[in-house]
């Protein structure tokens, strides 16, 4: 007689290993946090470009007879005691998606105060089953053993390859034989495999007090970067009660200011619950993200570190409100989380002797839409990731985000709608075709209805296949009936694994 095995979860994430490394937390008796830390670890390996110790992000998590969290350790702007007049200048480089070109600043100007090492420590620590040392060992054995690049990790080093030979240690991890490594090559990384050791050993401290972190400053100091000790000392993972919105009888808890994205989902969504229950085409989800985009004015990104302008966004919706990558767990324990992280593009620094390949925020253009260097010391920059869970009957249904720069709010957008108005389950929600508006322009995958958009007037850019411009959505779903499904986003080389004992 065949024996039933019983379910633990699933956990979806940007690469094949990293997924494993989630589901073997799983296994092991992890909880859904478990699961994605030992995932994002395994990411700092196997997505070297899109995140790493030297970048930050947001984790939603929803535990349960507990009020949900969202742990901010994103990137700060720096520049505590810096010399604002021996700064740097940004390093301009392209970047083309074939169908679109982006451009992105690098270099040590690009530097902002990462929150990867403080988050990770925080987020085992309250929440985590396992331990550290066993959550990282596998992320370690994966950097000094070596990740052969996939085909979308080796686009992404084509791609970004004018920042990964910006610099002579970039050169030397991305293009070590003096040419870009290719799909099937092996990239390996033994300072970030100690850098792990040393986290799991010693947690957050040497990232931010000690010799890594003096490391990082010296560096970024002989560079022109604003990069201090006192904002490395400063820095401190921040507790946020997540946005909440009703959509379609359920409620959608997401990322609230001073991030950006969450706020802007939660605008679409209540515009779309408002419109009634039928499932929106291509052309009502254009104008709610036309509606969306015309609210990031200068008055709207520069209140949303203002509480009270915030209440006065929320309040204006009629709706009840209370290069990155994605990782989601759900376990059968009731635990759900939900965490983005990112480096950006990322800046091109990596620090001898550190493992830490920083990020670019303060570089990237879509975190700093009013101009570069503007945000004070200590501001959060806002971004437009969105870790975002779905409760049905408090109990969790969906988690879901997506890396993507801008991007990022329309993906998460139409995974929910795919999967709550349409009925897809987690991995065709992901794979389905996508669209995105962005200065009066519709960026449409094949499979959208273009035809209908042009009718009604809209300028549209055909892409010709399905790609990593449109993010790279992971969502895990759990359904009574059903039980668990998970759909890693194959325009980035995601994959899903449901877990049982």
């Amino acid at each position: 007689m065949a024996v039933r095995r019983r379910p633990l979860g699933v956990v979806a994430a940007g690469h094949p290993l990293s997924a494993e490394a989630g589901a073997s937390a799983l296994r092991e008796g992890g909880n859904a946090v478990d699961a994605a830390l030992g995932a994002m670890l395994a990411s700092f390996a196997c997505e070297p470009l899109l995140t790493g110790l030297g970048a930050g992000g947001y984790m939603l998590v929803v535990a349960p007879g507990a009020e949900p969290v969202l742990l901010d350790f994103f990137v700060e702007a720096p520049g505590r005691g810096a010399d604002a007049t021996a700064r740097s200048e940004l390093i301009p480089v392209s970047v083309s998606f074939g169908d679109a070109v982006q451009m992105f600043n690098v270099g040590a100007a690009s530097v902002g105060a990462f929150g990867m090492p403080a988050g990770v420590c925080e987020a085992a620590r309250r929440f985590g089953r396992v331990g550290l040392e066993r959550l990282t060992a596998p992320a370690a054995a994966l950097a000094r053993d070596g990740v052969r690049l996939n085909p979308q990790q080796a686009y992404i080093v084509e791609i970004l390859g004018g920042i990964v030979t910006s610099t002579p240690e970039a050169s030397a991890l991305f293009a070590p034989s003096g040419r870009l490594l290719r799909a099937g090559e092996r990239i390996c990384q033994p300072e970030l495999g100690d850098a792990l050791e040393r986290l799991a050993a010693e947690g957050a401290r040497p990232f931010y007090e000690g010799d890594i972190s003096a490391a990082i400053v010296t560096w970024l100091g002989e560079r022109g970067g604003l990069l201090t000790a006192a904002d490395l000392r400063a820095y401190e993972v921040v507790d946020r009660a997540p946005l909440a919105v009703a959509y379609r009888g359920r409620t959608v808890l997401t990322n609230p200011p001073p991030s950006a994205g969450g706020i802007l989902i939660t605008r679409a969504l209540a515009s779309l619950n408002a419109r009634g229950d039928a499932a929106p085409d291509a052309l009502a989800l254009v104008e709610v993200m036309a509606a969306t985009q015309r609210e990031r004015t200068p008055e709207f990104l520069e209140g949303l570190a203002d509480p009270a302008f915030v209440r006065r966004f929320l309040g204006s919706t009629g709706g009840q409100l209370g290069s990155t990558t994605h990782i989601a767990a759900l376990d059968a324990d009731g635990w759900a989380c939900s965490v983005t992280c990112s480096a950006g593009s990322a800046s091109g620094v990596i620090v001898p002797g550190t493992g830490v390949h920083l990020n670019n925020m303060l570089g990237e253009q879509d975190l700093n839409p009013l101009g570069f260097h503007r945000h004070p010391p200590g501001r959060r920059l806002p971004s437009m990731m969105a870790p975002t869970i779905v409760l049905r009957d408090g109990v969790p249904e969906l988690a879901v985000g997506s890396a993507g720069s801008n991007r990022i709010r329309s993906a998460v957008l139409q995974t929910i709608v795919r999967c709550i108005d349409d009925g897809m389950d987690a991995q065709d929600a992901v794979d389905a075709a996508r669209l995105h508006y962005e200065d009066e322009i519709v960026y449409a995958e094949p499979g959208i209805d273009i035809d209908a958009l042009e009718r009604a007037g809209r300028t549209v850019s055909r892409f010709r296949d399905r790609n990593l411009f449109f993010g790279g959505a992971q969502a895990v779903m759990y359904d009574g009936g059903t039980g668990f499904s998970g759909g890693g986003d194959p325009r980035r080389g995601g994959a899903a694994l449901v877990v049982a004992a």
